[in-house]
């Protein structure tokens, strides 16, 4: 649940972004709009690809694919904040990607049909659903694999709720969020669990196609969390380093 929420704040928190710059330069009505038809989308998705998991795939199977999707996801995570980090890539700001919106949204040109703005509709559904996928991914994994959906659910669904309570007492992008530090370390737990749900799946590939055991069990996780910490902390100090090497 703790994961879950984590990953699902951040998300929410960039898909808020997205649909104030078109709330406020274009139509609050049309980016609600677009708002609300990715959510039933995204409500729709979620079934489909919970039930499809659940239903079709044997445990080791399961393990095998949900532990592949959360690696996916962590390492993408983690390698954006380790280069953030290092100084090789620059910070993610919200108010700068609000601006930046902003200014699309006030050059694109005035479409309206069914008395939508369709650019503010279009452009909120997008960045809603995208943002929204990865949400459903990891919630689905992290809620099969640990046995526990409605945990999983209930943390995204917090997340969510808090995002939106934020976004309309301050109405502004919420850029007080440490994001790099949350990516930094919802990347760590996703390839920590990805790892250990993985290796879990690589049973399947056996005789017997039951799932493998790790020494310790559980405790496991907490080795490769370490682990996955330690290599991020090196390539942090390192990359640089290299970085000038390379230039010379």
């Amino acid at each position: 649940m703790g994961s879950t929420f984590i990953a699902s704040f951040v998300e929410f928190v960039e898909a808020l972004t997205i649909v104030l710059a078109m709330g406020f330069t274009r139509s609050w009505r049309s980016a609600i709009a677009g708002t609300i038809a990715a959510l039933v989308a995204l409500t729709a998705f979620t079934f489909a690809a919970g039930y499809a998991l659940s239903t079709w795939l044997p445990e080791a199977a399961l393990q095998l694919v949900v532990g592949t999707l959360l690696l996916i996801f962590g390492l993408q995570w983690l390698r954006k904040a380790t280069l953030r980090s290092s100084g090789l890539k620059a910070l993610h700001d919200e108010t700068e990607e609000f601006a930046n919106q902003a200014a699309a949204a006030r050059a694109a040109g005035s479409d309206r049909r069914f008395g939508i703005d369709t650019f503010a509709f279009v452009v909120s559904f997008k960045g809603v659903f995208l943002e929204g996928v990865e949400v459903v991914f990891v919630v689905i994994t992290f809620g099969l694999s640990a046995g526990n959906m409605g945990g999983a659910v209930w943390g995204a669904v917090a997340a969510g709720a808090l995002v939106l309570v934020l976004g309309a007492v301050l109405h502004r992008p919420l850029s007080m969020i440490p994001e790099n530090t949350l990516k930094y370390g919802v990347g760590l737990l996703l390839a920590a669990f990805g790892t250990y749900w993985a290796v879990e799946g690589l049973g399947v590939l056996s005789s017997e196609h039951h799932s493998l055991e790790w020494p310790g069990g559980d405790l496991a996780i907490l080795v490769l969390l370490a682990g996955w910490l330690l290599l991020s902390r090196l390539l942090v100090a390192t990359l640089p380093l290299l970085r000038k090497e390379m230039a010379r």
